[in-house]
């Protein structure tokens, strides 16, 4: 059982974050965001794309200051970089020009340490890791994993006392990832060294249940703290046992609450004053949005949100992020936790292929996105550069990957037949 915690160390106070985008616009990333750091905890952030959990991260960690509130450090209001934190990111983050053992010696040269200090510190934190034998190895000459090893050492040589892991397995195979969340948990278990308490960025239920002592659900748009879960089961967690699957339907519960409500939110009808605002897509494929439409016509129409996931072995996040695809169509509704085929939906899993290009060209010409490409494309005389447009969604979506984006306007455009786009020349031209 947990045991209790002391003084935290650190406080996130009213924390608020705004951008600017090129034509001015201002974008709400996080909203009164209030949440402790405690000492001997582990402490996860889970909720979809884009809510802000990684900017909170970086705030937390002093690389960004907030548009309003404050992070409190032992009590005092927070100056400049976190003294008691080291990051792991999620895209290993390492000198290509460097050895292992020098990408780990760097953080420590930073703190202006004697060298013999450095180089005892660096070989601790490589041992601790597994990486003996790796020191003069170069990163492209690791695997994916070993890479995230590095960066976990690099982390831990400057004896943090807050670890921040910011997606930390999202980039290794599964395997991996396993053992790397079993050392790390091995390490953070020593009560005798730091780190004293982890925060990490997770898109895993499952992950988040098995490591964490507390998970912190945000919700988006803009990113706000929905609810703090307790999670009060012993160490080491049994994935199969019903306590933890009692969890992991509570943790689905809040989410699915969060980000499918029960009320219709149809896409605004935008005025010309408003025309530089355009819906963010949900970055899913258009087969992955038909294999999910046919799996629920095969349910008879409905199934569940985890029966989805369980069924068709996708991540809950990914299964989620479809669904708000297909709803955002208007070809499934969702009370509660439930899928269901809207009438249009329907006749869309029931049609032949050719109706059904027809039927999601309608539906995205619902979308004022792709009215907006369309459009463009007519004004470029009928050759719209990719350049162009990767520009143009950089400017009305600044909080959105814009190549990212440019991929699934590409392929759901395809679909439709709604416009080709020419590889070879790197132009969208009509259909």
């Amino acid at each position: 059982m947990q045991q209790p915690y002391g003084a935290p160390i650190c406080e996130l106070r009213g924390i608020q974050m705004r951008f600017t985008g090129p034509k001015g616009k201002v974008q709400r990333v996080l909203e009164d965001i209030r949440l402790e750091v405690r000492p001997d905890e582990i402490l996860s952030l889970i909720g979809p794309n884009g809510c802000g959990k990684s900017t909170l991260l970086r705030i937390l960690s002093g690389l960004l200051v907030p548009t309003q509130g404050e992070v409190r450090h032992h009590g005092d209001k927070l100056e400049g970089l976190n003294p008691g934190v080291a990051m792991v990111f999620q895209t290993f983050a390492l000198y290509p020009w460097m050895t292992v053992e020098e990408n780990v010696r760097v953080v420590l040269r930073a703190r202006d340490l004697p060298e013999g200090e450095v180089r005892e510190k660096a070989h601790q934190a490589i041992r601790k890791v597994g990486l003996e034998g790796f020191e003069e190895a170069f990163p492209r000459e690791l695997s994916r994993g070993t890479k995230q090893r590095v960066g976990v050492a690099r982390a831990l040589a400057v004896d943090p006392e807050i670890l921040i892991m910011d997606e930390p397995f999202s980039q290794v195979d599964a395997l991996t990832a396993e053992a790397l969340r079993a050392e790390i948990m091995d390490i953070w278990a020593d009560k005798e060294r730091n780190p004293s308490a982890i925060v990490m960025v997770s898109q895993s239920i499952r992950e988040a249940l098995l490591m964490a002592d507390r998970v912190a659900i945000l919700s988006g748009a803009p990113g706000s703290l929905r609810t703090v879960v307790d999670i009060p089961l012993p160490r080491p967690r049994d994935s199969r046992s019903p306590e933890f699957m009692k969890l992991v339907d509570h943790i689905h519960d809040l989410i699915t609450s969060a980000e499918l409500p029960d009320v219709v939110i149809s896409a605004p009808i935008l005025s010309a004053s408003e025309d530089d605002q355009v819906e963010p897509l949900p970055q899913v494929q258009s087969a992955d949005i038909l294999g999910l439409l046919e799996f629920v016509e095969a349910q008879g129409g409905t199934s569940d949100l985890f029966q989805v996931a369980s069924h068709t072995h996708v991540p809950f996040e990914r299964v989620l992020t479809t669904v708000k695809a297909a709803e955002m169509l208007d070809l499934v509704d969702t009370p509660k936790r439930a899928v269901l085929l809207t009438a249009l939906g329907k006749r869309f899993v029931n049609a032949n292929m050719d109706d059904r290009k027809d039927l999601w060209r309608a539906q995205l010409l619902e979308l004022r996105l792709f009215r907006v490409v369309r459009e463009m494309i007519e004004l470029q005389e009928g050759e719209l550069p990719k350049e162009v447009l990767l520009q143009e969604l950089a400017t009305r979506l600044p909080m959105e990957d814009p190549e990212q984006t440019f991929e699934t306007v590409v392929a759901w455009g395809r679909f439709g037949e709604l416009f080709a786009y020419r590889e070879e020349r790197g132009v969208l031209t009509p259909e």
